[in-house]
């Protein structure tokens, strides 16, 4: 077994010294009052011990960074639970957390990497002092997604001004070397990122959404274009590009950013609406038609549905408008903010940090992301890259004018996925088409009342429209919630009529399927329904990058769990022809989550078709209480409209009565259903929700089974199987998705740690094994720690000399990867363990290894005994005699799955070189005839019945008969993201995949030799 990890005692005795390092800190550096002080001391003397048990887990290891983030992390703790007391108390003194940052030195990155783990570590104690809701009241989620944004969005902010605008408040000579540093932001600059964070404030309340702050940012560069002086302009606004919308007055401003930034002039106009109004009742200027202004700032532009402030970015007036925002951005965050936002413009690096959040991925754009060095999305999101661009300058000669198309960034790409939610599903009906209406009718009795009362109901909690239990103080907050409920019925809306539009679909085929119209039992499921609209609402709200409403919000407002929601997820995407790849690499992330550990968890549905699957698993499910409660019924939501106030709070299942429906809804796994449909026994076409899964979307004729069986009952028999029960079939082919997730991941992982097939092949058979007959070891646990453990506990049986700090290392440079799968790993001690331990606990992966999975799979590692592999570079006699490394009377060790290879794919770590197979019909339009016997294709000779030895010969021959090159070829020029961008277009047609060729050569760039 592996030795346990040193643990650094040596200030387990320090007589208090922490706490009073702590307490003078405190006192010294924030006004807490007396009543938080006492709580913020309690709360770390009580952690304390926690604190030096995991003293190597955190930060770098410094004993003196570990205390500084354990201290920052139980002061933000204290001073955000205690935020409702303080103001019920009239003595609000909380502190903001980039107080508390600054106070220990830390960076905002490292801080939201390693708060997940302290709120793991003491979540127990917090429950204990704070209730059962500290960690809805914490918010910490949303407060680092809104961080997430605010970076992405400074910089899509900081790009486009330097496109429109000379970075210099005056062209002098005495500015101009100032202006050339990098990090200069001039007051025009920073005036314009206030006024933008006022408009988030004071008009978009609650719900701060991606699309909507970059609708703000669009309005705040209308308004800079038509104020800030002409002289400052990096372009000529009658002979640019970019401003194509013309009249005869003019161009038309607001449409011509429209289409540079591929949003609705509608939402232009109200995001403007609410600029000008800010700058009224904030900076107390006077409103007028620009029309009836004769500005050089307003040449050749047309006036109509414009406003002009007189003297708001004069010389003159310009600092003090300054000033008056700066004071009203600190009134406000001293009363309800946490993030010192002014820091984004400022580019406070010594705040902000660097690095990758959410394991390195961020879940912004369903692409994995390095950008700028702060966000690297899974998270992500483990999907495919795509290319960011680097801002745009004058100094390189990338001015607005020259521009031809602007930068893929996460904040274009949600623009361009709100475009086709505007576009595609905004003109769809909100009610059901006359063909829908039709399969509603042909059931056993009219669903119609139903389905649309259901819908209603659900969408209605989802996005609520209302704000309960506030009191409108003041007109900015009256504006605000108009606001909010303005975006709630838009976001509702949109929702409604995806949802409409994808189950129309999904009756067809069924229809076809089935050779009937009568869909009573699909059509009649509530489960179904409340899956299809949790989907629907989920899509958009991922379209618009809410802050506020992240998944698993959707399910809890449902009142469906993950596992449920798998269920529609490839029907989903496959009736949706038109859904852009974005959301379709959303969807693929959220089914990778649910293997990995949502469908684990305690309250998965997964468990109560499991004790049906495999009944000697049931007292262990019902011991740990994994159960899934019944969901609450329409009228329970219904009566509960205030659940969505004040954070995301789960519905309280406890208190729902359960309410069968007519046709069998499968409340528990014990109800038996008579539904006449065949069960799930092609699902397995959806061979995995990672990367691999775009290559089946291109598919839409692989079957698919029916949906009345997927939402079967698990005590069902499925005639198809021989007596199997639904429930069965369904565990099984779920079953048969983790393999293959697992498959992925076993070989990106061993091809990191440079091990042989025969390894490889143990892991991944040691892992069946577990899945199969050890499954209780998954039970609320991430899959990739069964994984670490299978790598380490065939390295040990195979005498590798591999060390879990070298599995662990490695494991780190995985996409998926996140700090606490090692970390905190879930163990319930039984009452009759070893180490006199009792009740649940997060322990790490090699206490875990030690302690838990060793006693469990140990038999099954020695049935798969020590066969053939010793060491790297040293080989037994055996493995001479068993070529197939396989020692007799050991269980024969099932073949790896044939995996698509990802592509392209690198094949070197020091340069940028990929490499990717090519379809023949590309490699037709690519190719002449007489030239394609100069390139060697895998499988194809250039001459018939020739050796791969004298095809590359004759190829060296014809290639050195020509004219020498004057140079190398320089791959460091095409970056990983640009190569990665060529994903986009695999399932485009051939001409498009010409044009992407042809523009991928001429990324590649001839250099001088270094002769």
């Amino acid at each position: 077994m592996e030795d346990a990890k040193p643990s650094i005692s040596s200030r387990s005795g320090d007589g208090g010294a922490m706490e009073a390092r702590f307490a003078d800190l405190c006192k010294s550096k924030f006004e807490l009052d007396e009543s938080t002080m006492r709580q913020a001391i309690m709360l770390f003397s009580e952690t304390k011990h926690i604190l030096i048990a995991s003293l190597s887990n955190i930060g770098s290891g410094s004993p003196e960074e570990i205390e500084r983030f354990w201290s920052a992390s139980v002061l933000y703790c204290v001073s955000r639970l205690n935020k409702g007391r303080a103001k019920q108390d009239n003595q609000d003194r909380s502190i903001t957390l980039c107080q508390i940052l600054r106070v220990f030195k830390l960076k905002m990155v490292d801080f939201f990497k390693e708060m997940p783990q302290f709120c793991l570590k003491v979540g127990h104690i917090l429950r204990g002092i704070f209730g059962s809701d500290w960690e809805k009241r914490l918010e910490l989620k949303e407060l680092q997604a809104n961080f997430v944004h605010l970076s992405l969005l400074s910089r899509y902010y900081r790009r486009a001004y330097q496109e429109l605008f000379l970075p210099s408040n005056k062209i002098s000579d005495q500015n101009s070397t100032c202006c050339g540093n990098e990090g200069y932001v001039s007051d025009y600059h920073r005036f314009g990122w206030l006024l933008f964070l006022a408009l988030r404030i004071h008009a978009f309340n609650r719900f701060k959404d991606l699309v909507t702050c970059t609708n703000g940012i669009i309005s705040i560069l209308a308004t800079l274009i038509i104020h800030i002086p002409v002289r400052l302009r990096n372009f000529t606004i009658q002979e640019s590009p970019n401003f194509v919308k013309k009249s005869d007055k003019g161009v038309n401003l607001l449409a011509s950013l429209c289409e540079k930034y591929h949003t609705s002039e509608d939402e232009l106009r109200r995001a403007l609406e609410k600029t000008n109004n800010l700058i009224v009742d904030i900076l107390k200027k006077n409103p007028r038609l620009a029309s009836e202004f004769q500005k050089d700032t307003l040449d050749f532009i047309d006036p109509d549905g414009l406003i002009y402030f007189e003297d708001l970015l004069e010389e003159s007036s310009l600092q003090s408008s300054l000033l008056i925002l700066e004071k009203d951005y600190d009134n406000t965050i001293n009363t309800k903010g946490e993030l010192d936002e002014r820091m984004f413009v400022d580019d406070e690096d010594s705040l902000l940090g660097s690095g990758s959040l959410s394991g390195g991925a961020i879940h912004l754009s369903g692409r994995k992301r390095n950008y700028d060095a702060l966000a690297s999305p899974a998270k992500s999101i483990t999907s495919p890259m795509s290319p960011p661009c680097s801002p745009a300058s004058p100094l390189h000669g990338n001015g607005f004018s020259n521009s031809k198309m602007a930068p893929i960034t996460p904040v274009s790409t949600a623009m361009t996925t709100a475009k086709w939610l505007r576009n595609v599903i905004s003109p769809c009906p909100s009610r059901p088409s006359a063909g829908l209406l039709r399969f509603f009718s042909a059931c056993d009795k009219d669903v119609t009342n139903d389905i649309v009362r259901r819908a209603s109901i659900i969408l209605g909690a989802i996005f609520p429209t209302t704000s309960f239990g506030e009191r409108v103080t003041s007109t900015s907050l009256q504006s605000a919630n108009r606001m909010d409920a303005i975006w709630a019925e838009q976001r509702k809306a949109e929702s409604v009529k995806l949802y409409y539009r994808v189950l129309e679909s999904m009756c067809r085929a069924e229809s076809q399927i089935l050779n009937g119209s009568n869909l009573t039992s699909l059509l009649c499921n509530d489960r179904f329904h409340r899956c299809m609209l949790a989907c629907s609402a989920e899509l958009v709200l991922a379209t618009h990058k809410s802050v506020t409403l992240m998944f698993p919000a959707v399910l809890e407002k449902t009142g469906v769990t993950a596992f449920d929601l798998s269920k529609v997820i490839e029907s989903f995407v496959r009736h949706e022809e038109t859904l852009p790849r974005e959301l379709k690499r959303h969807l693929n992330s959220l089914e990778e989550r649910l293997l990995e550990c949502m469908a684990w968890e305690k309250g998965s549905s997964m468990y109560n078709s499991l004790i049906v699957a495999k009944p000697g698993l049931s007292a262990e499910i019902t011991w740990l209480g994994l159960l899934a409660e019944p969901m609450p019924s329409l009228d329970a939501i219904a009566a509960h409209p205030d659940v969505s106030h004040g954070g995301l709070p789960p519905l309280p299942f406890q208190r729902h009565e359960r309410a069968p429906d007519q046709y069998g809804d499968p409340r528990t796994p014990k109800r038996a259903c008579t539904e006449k449909a065949n069960v799930l026994t092609e699902r397995n076409s959806f061979k995995s929700p990672v990367k691999e899964t775009l290559l089946l979307f291109s598919s839409p004729k692989s079957k698919l089974p029916p949906l009345q069986s997927v939402f079967a009952s698990p005590t069902r028999l499925n005639p198809a199987r021989g007596g199997e029960t639904c429930a069965e079939t369904g565990i099984n082919i779920f079953f048969n998705k983790i393999t293959k997730l697992a498959a992925i991941r076993i070989r990106s992982l061993s091809e990191r740690l440079q091990l042989s097939q025969q390894v490889l092949e143990r892991v991944y058979c040691l892992f069946q094994q577990i899945l199969s007959q050890r499954t209780s070891l998954f039970f609320n646990r991430h899959i990739d720690q069964l994984i670490l453990c299978c790598f380490y506990g065939v390295a040990k049986i195979s005498h590798l000399s591999l060390t879990f700090k070298e599995i662990i290392f490695n494991y780190r440079k995985q996409p998926q990867c996140k700090p606490q799968v090692f970390r905190s790993v879930f163990v319930h001690w039984p009452s009759t363990s070893l180490n006199e331990k009792t009740g649940e606990e997060h322990v790490d992966i090699i206490t875990f290894y030690n302690k838990i999975f060793i006693p469990s799979v140990k038999p099954l590692l020695v049935e798969l005994g020590p066969s053939g592999v010793i060491s790297k570079d040293k080989k037994t006699t055996e493995d001479k005699s068993n070529p197939d490394g396989q020692i007799p009377g050991s269980p024969r060790i099932p073949p790896f799955p044939n995996l698509p290879d990802m592509s392209p794919k690198k094949v070197s770590a020091a340069h940028n070189v990929y490499v990717s197979p090519l379809r023949s019909s590309t490699m037709d339009s690519l190719l002449s005839p007489s030239s394609k016997s100069y390139y060697a294709c895998v499988g194809e000779s250039t001459h018939a019945f020739q050796s791969p030895s004298k095809d590359l010969t004759a190829i060296n021959n014809r290639l050195n008969c020509g004219r020498k090159a004057g140079g190398r070829l320089n791959f460091d020029v095409v970056s990983d993201s640009v190569v990665a961008g060529s994903l986009g277009n695999q399932n485009d047609s051939p001409a498009s995949s010409v044009a992407s060729a042809a523009t991928f050569k001429a990324r590649v760039k001839s250099e001088p030799s270094d002769s």
